[in-house]
């Protein structure tokens, strides 16, 4: 059995790697870390988790972690994973980050879009990016796991083909994308409180979201030249999802034909990726729950664009699940294993 930890498993994402994690068949959790609720039962701040997790909460205490775990999952605020991590934990134990910490390979590119100082940026150039589809290979090796982000996940999936194959101006991308509430985390907000969000939807972070910087790697590596984008993320008043629509101009005129084979070439053995049937949109409803990833696009003869659509859990395949993916391939167990899970409905 493999021992894992969470820090930060009060969190939605926490609270999701909780669910996960109970039913994986080869994992005992044995620390549930929480700053906000030490020694409260974790079935008393969870109903959903009455009788099937009653342990008391513990602190981030990594040193008695080491000595309980196998893997540890920080589910926490930028900062904190940085600050834990030096060579006699990564030694011991395998770290799979949550956080933003390790996904930017440029110290200062972090510094400059978190407005924090790094803690141990000597690590920043061996962790591993965890964008299991595209990394699948270095994940296997990796003991320090940098989980992509929620809008990044579904931005980068979604573009991935298009951008590797040349099909699209990379410089010309432009994403557009919706998220459910709990992508702001658990933490008590003015912003995200009931009255404020219900009946109402709003963009925000124009032009300095920190999810932009990360998405203008991943692709810059895609299309082997440094590329920039517009991202523009918006809150909706939902629990869960994450909803993308990108445009980019084509480099030719290509049928579907062409562009489907694209998708095919890299996502035709992918489970969690599903490429929908010609001129189906993705919607953020037949994904929820799951960790699966709906992806399609459309062509616009007219102007030469592209429009790509895709839709993803925000707390499973853009948090929590794919965590769990990665940490099976960390382990070499079957990458599905523990993630079979149908698409809630309604």
């Amino acid at each position: 059995m493999i021992r894992a930890g969470i820090i930060g498993s009060t969190g939605y994402a926490g609270q999701e790697l909780v669910r996960l994690l109970l039913n994986h068949k080869d994992v005992e959790l044995t620390w549930f870390g929480s700053r906000s609720y030490i020694d409260e039962r974790y079935s008393s701040i969870f109903g959903n988790m009455f009788q099937l997790a009653d342990d008391i909460c513990k602190d981030d205490n990594i040193e008695e972690m080491m000595e309980q775990t196998d893997v540890i999952f920080t589910a926490t605020p930028q900062g904190l994973c940085a600050s834990l991590v030096n060579e006699n934990v990564l030694s011991r134990v395998k770290v799979i980050d949550l956080s933003a910490d390790f996904r930017l390979k440029d110290v200062g590119v972090y510094e400059q879009w978190y407005k924090i100082t790094h803690k141990s940026p000597q690590f920043i150039e061996e962790a591993v990016y965890g964008l299991t589809e595209i990394n699948r290979d270095k994940v296997k090796a990796a003991r320090l796991l940098a989980n992509p982000g929620c809008y990044t996940t579904c931005s980068i999936l979604s573009l991935y083909p298009l951008v590797k194959e040349g099909l699209v101006d990379a410089q010309s991308i432009i994403v557009d994308a919706k998220s459910g509430v709990s992508g702001a985390g658990r933490g008590a907000k003015v912003q995200n409180l009931y009255c404020e969000v219900n009946e109402s939807m709003k963009a925000y972070g124009v032009l300095t979201h920190r999810h932009t910087p990360e998405i203008e790697e991943q692709l810059g590596y895609a299309a082997g030249e440094d590329i920039r984008i517009i991202f523009t993320p918006h809150l909706v008043p939902m629990n869960r999802g994450i909803l993308v629509t990108a445009y980019a101009n084509l480099m030719k005129q290509v049928s579907y034909e062409e562009v489907r084979a694209a998708y095919d070439k890299y996502y035709r053995d992918e489970y969690f990726i599903r490429m929908l049937e010609q001129d189906v949109c993705p919607e953020t409803r037949w994904v929820e729950g799951s960790n699966f990833v709906d992806i399609n696009f459309k062509l616009d003869g007219r102007t030469n664009r592209i429009v790509v659509m895709g839709a993803l859990d925000n707390v499973v395949k853009g948090a929590a699940g794919q965590a769990v993916q990665n940490m099976n391939l960390m382990f070499g167990l079957p990458e599905r294993t523990g993630l079979e899970l149908v698409p809630m409905f309604p």
